[in-house]
């Protein structure tokens, strides 16, 4: 899928080395978020962070064992990158600035211009992408529940400040997420980059919101009690992307443009396949 692979390999791996050392102090000390994140925003940086480890262990395992021909490890691998470019995305934006503030900066830039690179490194000629009907649709529909859910959440939440000029402290960057609506539109209408990349965004929104439910599961570490009703939805939508994301990436078919027909003995010319 993508060219220049060991160039990404290497980003790949230098962005998750980065993020396990932020992350992995961030668990050990999470009193460097006191002053900079609200108290009661303190244990979501720290499920973030266990998240942030977990997330940079599967894509250093990915950086040292992409192939070129393991086309859905690559899709895994944007995921990702997605994911990290947006969680130390809002550290950055929100001015996180404690002893780890250039890590954060470094994996941001890094995880953005991987995606960027991976975008122009898309390999011309393709591999045509093939979905069953119903899967396409529901993972479609999935992906474009994130936009139809928290677009109105968050419009009602900026109109307020809008008319006020009020200028909140935190939270203000989480507006940024329409590749959701793009890939799944991409998606509805059987576009080959949508049948390709929706999967890392499965990625993407299973990791960052598990996050959240791991956020309310260690509140009790922080002296805060946990919000069944914030715990609940979050668990279930982050479920939900996990199931679409393993149910794309299981169903979906690639087959080489061009490729020569392979003749298994039966009689019958088949088209080498990619994994």
């Amino acid at each position: 899928m993508l060219t220049h692979l060991p160039l990404h390999r290497s980003l790949w791996a230098i962005i998750s080395v980065l993020t396990l050392v932020a992350a992995m102090a961030g668990l050990w000390r999470p009193i460097i978020y006191a002053g900079i994140v609200s108290e009661e925003l303190i244990p979501g940086a720290f499920s973030q962070d266990l998240l942030s480890v977990v997330a940079a262990l599967g894509l250093l395992y990915l950086a040292v064992t992409a192939q070129g021909d393991r086309v859905k490890h690559q899709i895994v691998a944007l995921g990702l990158l997605g994911y990290l470019f947006y969680a130390y995305g809002t550290y950055v934006i929100e001015r996180a600035y404690n002893g780890l503030y250039l890590v954060y900066m470094a994996i941001f830039t890094l995880a953005l211009w991987s995606l960027v690179c991976a975008g122009a490194h898309l390999r011309r000629g393709l591999p045509q992408f093939a979905l069953p009907g119903p899967v396409r649709l529901l993972s479609a529909s999935g992906a474009i529940l994130q936009p139809l859910l928290f677009y109105p959440l968050w419009i009602a939440m900026l109109l307020p400040l809008m008319r006020s000029g009020e200028q909140i402290d935190s939270l203000y960057s989480i507006f940024i997420m329409p590749a959701f609506l793009i890939l799944a539109v991409l998606t509805y209408r059987s576009h080959q980059n949508g049948l390709l990349l929706l999967p890392a965004i499965h990625v993407l929104g299973f990791t960052l919101i598990f996050s959240l439910a791991v956020g309310e599961l260690v509140k009790p570490l922080f002296n805060a009690t946990p919000n069944p009703a914030a715990f609940w939805p979050a668990l279930g939508l982050s479920l939900l992307f996990l199931i679409l994301g393993t149910l794309h990436l299981t169903t979906m078919r690639i087959s080489e443009v061009g490729a020569m027909p392979v003749n298994d003995g039966s009689g019958t010319a088949k088209t080498q396949t990619l994994a």
